[in-house]
């Protein structure tokens, strides 16, 4: 990746005139200390000029806010800005965003959601280098980690914030109740797994004396995926995607024990009628959709949502099912690991906005994640979205319709896995939710390569990767020997996996 130095001028000239500087006197020791030139102050953003700031944000169901929308007008008055929010749907945000490259019409401030384009574009100077500015803004230095600010940045540069996602929003999961009834114990190994998961596919967990039950499910998405089951990918010792091999990245694809030793386990399951037969068709909630239809044992689940839509779901078919958390289990060398998401997205800010501007931006931004700020664009306004009295707060009518928190949702926020809870949450539903993403964390799934993109992944990544997959499908409905995993690897290889795995090795050198 070609390293260009984008120099924010407000941070010269910060740096300048509020850090100062000091030199001996020519006459003896006595120390002078430079003032800021008016050139110097007059970049220095004061916060008494009422300032536009565009935003473009990727919106899900719902949309966005309108323009008079009370959280809007509360941020104007907190930072005197006039935001201008442009809401895309999410399906079409990188259309628009191409849109805007084509005319170099960007916004002010925007997510850059496509590593691709997130690299491509910070080579020609269209992202502010933040990181001069970063030392000013005390809550983007405390509340976002070093390790998160640095990925997919060039060494000593930072062109945009990373956009948070819960490393652990997928689970692993169990039906209690079912481990109850079959006079199971909690599995601790992938055989014990394996026995558990038969049991709950054999042996009439629900009691309605029909064979419907399945042990455990999984999925493939449209690029050619495997969803669903990284706790047992990673048992077996297959990366998430990227390995780190003495100081080089070793792509998934490659490890060809790993993935024989994986297959043949989904081999015996398919065949056995423990894995759902219908893993090939499953979209990517179906395994999670089953487990709340009662009739899945296993699957990841969301812990923002298992005690407001999962367990109340199932409960409706049946009022004893209960689901708790199972811990990933060890694999044949004794592997553990969770599946762990890794947020690719960024925020950044246009480099061509002017250096006040651009601290307005700053100062934007770090309000959010100040406590004040996170409080107002998790919960919305007091007196408004909810009420206090005393120790209580009781959320208000107002919130399902105005819906402050998508700005939190959809744009930026802390590194908090407790976003989707509010301070009128009862305290113990807080503390059960936050459990599942404690108890997870040992099993952190990290992918070294994250968000690193080639010429040649971009151009057939993604249809060597749906080969690659179809193939290990038909070793595991048994259409094909395990043995024919071997060539897999050396076609992925040969039609582009040994360019991709140089390509991304040569850019993951450049960023160390």
């Amino acid at each position: 990746m070609k390293k260009v130095l984008t120099l924010s001028i407000s941070a010269v000239v910060l740096a300048a005139g509020l850090a100062g500087c000091s030199s001996n006197s020519s006459t003896g020791d006595k120390k002078e200390t430079a003032q800021p030139t008016a050139n110097q102050k007059a970049n220095v953003d004061d916060g008494k000029e009422k300032m536009d700031i565009s935003m473009l944000v990727s919106t899900a169901a719902g949309g966005g806010w309108p323009e008079n929308h009370p959280m809007i007008q509360k941020l104007n008055e907190k930072l005197n800005i006039n935001l201008k929010f442009q809401w895309v749907p999410g399906d079409n945000y990188e259309e628009k965003l191409n849109v805007m490259a084509a005319s170099n019409t960007f916004p002010d401030v925007f997510h850059a959601t496509n590593p691709n384009s997130y690299n491509k574009w910070q080579e020609k100077g269209v992202f502010l280098d933040l990181k001069p500015l970063l030392s000013q803004y005390a809550n983007l230095t405390k509340e976002i980690p070093q390790r998160d600010l640095q990925m997919m940045n060039p060494k000593d540069h930072i062109y945009g914030l990373p956009l948070y996602a819960p490393s652990f929003r997928s689970n692993l999961s169990i039906r209690k109740d079912w481990l109850d009834k079959l006079n199971l114990k909690m599995p601790t190994t992938v055989d014990e797994f394996y026995d558990v998961a038969k049991a709950f596919a054999e042996k009439d967990p629900d009691g309605n004396g029909k064979k419907d039950t399945i042990g455990f499910s999984m999925n493939i998405s449209a690029n050619g995926t495997i969803n669903n089951i990284d706790y047992l990918k990673g048992a077996f010792g297959i990366s998430n995607n990227w390995k780190l091999v003495d100081g080089k990245l070793v792509p998934m694809q490659t490890q060809a024990k790993e993935w024989k030793d994986f297959a043949t386990f989904l081999r015996k399951a398919y065949a056995e009628g423990v894995l759902d037969k219908d893993f090939p068709v499953n979209k990517e909630r179906d395994p999670w959709n089953k487990l709340e239809a009662n009739t899945n044992g296993i699957a990841e689940v969301n812990p923002n949502e298992v005690y407001t839509t999962s367990l109340p779901t199932l409960q409706k078919l049946d009022p004893k099912a209960e689901i708790v958390q199972l811990t990933p289990p060890k694999g044949p060398t004794g592997l553990q690991f969770a599946n762990t998401v890794i947020s690719t997205a960024k925020i950044v800010v246009n480099a061509k906005t002017d250096p006040k501007k651009q601290q307005r931006i700053m100062k934007l931004l770090d309000y959010m994640l100040s406590d004040e700020g996170y409080t107002l664009i998790k919960n919305g306004i007091e007196g408004v979205d909810y009420k206090k009295e005393g120790d209580k707060v009781t959320m208000l009518p107002a919130f399902t319709t105005n819906r402050p928190q998508i700005l939190s949702t959809w744009f930026f926020r802390r590194f908090d896995p407790g976003i989707q809870i509010r301070l009128w949450d009862d305290k113990s539903y807080g503390d059960k939710v936050l459990a599942w993403f404690k108890n997870t964390e040992p099993y952190r799934y990290d992918n070294p390569g994250a968000g690193l993109v080639s010429d040649t992944l971009t151009k057939v990544g993604t249809d060597l990767n749906k080969k690659f997959t179809n193939a290990i499908i038909k070793v595991i409905v048994g259409q094909e020997p395990v043995d024919s995993i071997d060539k897999a690897v050396e076609q992925w290889k040969s039609g582009g996996g040994d360019d991709i795995e140089k390509e991304i090795n040569d850019i993951y050198a450049k960023m160390k």
